[in-house]
């Protein structure tokens, strides 16, 4: 067993998803970035949809790696990314408040100016 680099181990992931590249869903989901401790590999995903394309592929992905770094302890595991989703702001009330939000002396602003932001 040899000794597992994180730049070795990163080339191997890259090259394997390479290999997919015809299978889009696939290559998406191997070309994010992925956080290497020790010989477990983490990949972030967006949504749950994305697991079971993983364990679909998860076995040839190890055979893979482990084969091509010659470290059969290398283990990939998956963590549910929470992705921040922006909300557009449709009324002047949405729209006061997000810049309320940026900048809290607009509401002081708006106080003392004695404004009504639905008139």
């Amino acid at each position: 067993m040899r000794p597992l680099s994180d730049a070795q181990l990163r080339e191997a992931w890259s090259d394997f998803a390479k290999q997919r590249k015809h299978q889009l869903a696939e290559f998406h989901l191997l070309s994010r970035t992925v956080e290497v401790d020790g010989s477990v590999v983490t990949v972030a995903l967006a949504n749950s949809v994305e697991e079971p394309l993983l364990q679909s592929m998860l076995p040839d992905l190890l055979t893979y790696l482990r084969n091509r770094l010659s470290n059969p302890t290398i283990q990939v595991e998956s963590i549910l990314q929470k992705e921040e989703v922006n909300r557009i702001a449709y009324t002047n009330k949405e729209k006061l408040d997000l810049l309320v939000s940026k900048n809290p002396v607009i509401k002081e602003l708006k106080d003392r100016l004695g404004l009504d932001p639905d008139f």
